[in-house]
């Protein structure tokens, strides 16, 4: 077992405090010195200048992910050389008629390199193995799904 902490720091900064006029900026600290300057989404009126809890969500299952397939693939013997991803989640209404980030939608782009590359089958095995050993997504009722890189 292993324990995870995040700080987080708010402070109002008006005299009033008002649901339309109150700040949701925040800063979230963690380990090793790192700060997080957030806010709320701007569509629940935060600062688009600042990384908001959907977000972060979405690259946490992204970042998941991708530390789990690099694990797979180098056990496997597979060299990658860059792994990016373009993330994307969608909040709406669940089951139960409560807003939730419901899907989230991985668009891995992989080189490898060696003399050895992965077919096709193995890479999508590589994502499959992925998604069931990734700590987050054990961890979520969010339905996530590994989609063919988006072409420009």
């Amino acid at each position: 077992m292993s324990e995870h902490r995040a700080s987080l720091n708010w402070n109002r900064d008006s005299d009033d405090f008002k649901y339309p006029t109150y700040t949701r900026d925040h800063t979230w600290s963690f380990r090793g010195g790192e700060r997080v300057r957030a806010s709320a989404a701007p569509e629940f009126l935060g600062n688009v200048d600042r990384v908001d809890p959907e977000e972060a969500f979405v690259a946490s299952i992204s970042a998941c992910h991708m530390l789990t397939f690099l694990a797979i693939a180098a056990k496997r013997r597979f060299v990658v050389d860059t792994y990016s991803d373009n993330a994307v989640g969608y909040l709406k209404e669940n089951d139960e008629g409560r807003m939730a980030v419901t899907r989230v939608e991985l668009r891995p782009e992989i080189a490898f390199s060696d003399e050895t590359l992965p077919t096709p089958d193995q890479i999508d095995y590589m994502h499959h193995m992925s998604h069931q050993e990734c700590f987050i997504a054990n961890s979520v009722s969010t339905e996530i799904v590994v989609l063919p890189p988006e072409t420009p």
